[in-house]
């Protein structure tokens, strides 16, 4: 076998990178990518795993359930095209991920990567990219268990006039849908591949179905549909701000909320044949922009009134618009149904993926109680006491739903922040590295190609990460202002103190490339 060699991953005495030329004791035989004894079950298969993607990627709903906050942005021309915009830079994101998932196929995931890119600083940057990517999936599991309960409340609202939605309405609905979410998760591991692919079903037909009834449905009852310029002309900025360019910015962020998940399907990196993770990146995100796109079009089309949009009493934006297309109540609980089924599958991967990464900084001494958090139950196949601290997390955050919902959404709100500095942490020292501190898998992006995706992304990241963090419309007040950078803050400090207290004893992966005698003969 070809020898490969590479540089240390960390300086950090119990990190290390092992390949075909290493000895290695005999007690190390059967360890995976991330350097750990392989525990999981290759469950997942590439079919499964692309249901996982496109179903808790969501692109076209949780575009969707934006739109009341979106068509603040340049009304439905702005939707449009910062969707199509924010896909683009996200685009090449992916293709930057999906090359360190190709070559370190690890369910860490970014902190795994950032590890071995930052070289010297590995340890530091694996630290915090490890932190910020676990915080941001489980607000993000948060961000769509709320989705759920205000789809469900929505449906019951809509048949029932005179029906006044109360905040408890929903937290009791959150509630019993997470745990129910969380124990599908613990006692149905070996049937998350089969659940994927059925969520993968959900999403393609209701998504086509969708599409099909707003396109027809106004013409069926006679009802106009929006002119040809309201949708792609009529620039409409409700935002306060004065600058139409930084309006379209600013409004870029629903577009990243919806396919900002590159890292979705990596995290089950040790649960799948490692060549399947580039391939389920590419079907997500060619499904993901151009489910959203054909969408937003005939949706927006079908909308009669943007004022009855905004005004809506419904919580979950969609229900009006629906109503509005497709005439009917019966007809818009349908239409609603068909966003209902795929999302709740989604909370299913998204609770799978949250506990994923808190599982593997648990695995690596980087959380509190590491030993207890990183067990994997001998007879669930899976991280058991992970998944229920995700479940409590979550729970945690929903009683702040019923103190304040600028509270949680001002928690939620920070994803994509977090996601992305987790993100632009590996792939910035990747690029400052010369690309030179891993080994390339399978794919690989070459010359001066990669040098120009890994530019693009980290400089996209930085520069939206400031963006990102402004006041969504003027004048603001404290209900309504944007505390997503607050968070970020506070949790960033969290983390910073916890490396402090935790640096001495804290281990951090280790590399073991695709041909090293060690790798278990699952792992490649």
């Amino acid at each position: 076998m070809e020898e490969k060699s590479t540089q240390p991953a960390t300086t950090h005495k119990r990190s290390s990178v092992l390949s075909s030329s290493d000895d290695g004791p005999v007690n190390e035989v059967g360890l995976n990518v991330s350097g750990h004894k392989q525990e999981l079950q290759r469950n997942f298969g590439l079919l499964s795993l692309c249901g996982l993607g496109i179903t808790s990627g969501n692109v076209w709903i949780a575009l969707g359930g934006a739109l009341n906050v979106a068509i603040y942005n340049g009304g439905p021309p702005g939707v449009i095209y910062e969707f199509i915009v924010a896909s683009f830079f996200y685009w090449i994101i992916a293709a930057s991920i999906a090359e360190l998932a190709s070559a370190i196929p690890s369910s860490g995931g970014v902190y795994h990567w950032a590890t071995i890119t930052g070289g010297r600083y590995g340890r530091a940057c694996g630290w915090f990219a490890g932190w910020w990517n676990a915080l941001a999936w489980l607000l993000g599991f948060a961000s769509v268990v709320q989705f759920v309960a205000v789809e469900a409340v929505s449906m019951y609202a809509i048949m029932h006039d005179g029906f006044v939605t109360q905040q408890w309405h929903v937290f009791v609905t959150y509630i019993i849908a997470t745990w129910i979410f969380v124990l599908i998760v613990l006692y149905l591991n070996r049937a998350l591949p089969s659940i994927e692919m059925i969520g993968g079903f959900t999403v393609v037909a209701g998504v086509l179905v969708t599409i099909v009834v707003c396109a027809i449905m106004p013409h069926v009852n006679n009802q106009p549909y929006a002119s040809n310029f309201s949708v792609w002309g009529d620039w409409q900025n409700e935002t306060g701000y004065t600058s139409n360019g930084f309006v379209f910015l600013l409004g870029m962020l629903n577009g990243a909320y919806s396919v900002g998940t590159p890292d979705l399907v990596t995290h089950l990196a040790e649960e799948v044949p490692h060549r399947n993770l580039p391939k389920a990146i590419l079907f997500q995100f060619v499904f993901g922009f151009f489910s959203g796109l054909l969408y937003l079009i005939p949706l927006l089309y079908g909308i009669t009134s943007i004022d009855d949009v905004l005004a809506s009493v419904y919580l979950f934006p969609l229900a009006d618009i629906y109503r509005q297309a497709a005439g009917t109540k019966a007809g818009a609980v349908g239409l609603v149904l068909l966003a209902f089924l795929p999302t709740f599958i989604s909370c299913i991967g998204c609770c799978v993926t949250a506990s994923r990464v808190f599982w593997t900084l648990a695995r690596d001494r980087a959380t509190p109680c590491s030993r207890f958090f990183s067990n994997v139950d001998q007879n669930t196949h899976n991280p058991f006491r992970a998944i229920v601290f995700s479940g409590v997390f979550v729970t945690v955050l929903g009683c702040i739903y019923v103190g304040s919902k600028t509270a949680f959404q001002a928690f939620v709100g920070a994803y994509v922040i977090l996601s992305t500095l987790s993100y632009v942490t590996a792939i910035l020292p990747h690029l400052l590295g010369g690309r030179k501190n891993v080994v390339p898998g399978w794919f690989w992006m070459k010359g001066i190609t990669g040098f120009i995706a890994n530019g693009i992304s980290s400089a996209y990241i930085i520069v939206f990460i400031v963006i990102f963090s402004f006041p969504f419309s003027l004048p603001t007040d404290a209900a309504h202002m944007n505390y997503a950078a607050l968070i970020t803050g506070g949790l960033t400090l969290f983390v910073l103190l916890f490396w402090f207290i935790r640096q001495s004893t804290y281990v951090g992966p280790r590399q073991v490339v695709l041909d090293a005698h060690v790798l278990a003969k699952d792992a490649i």
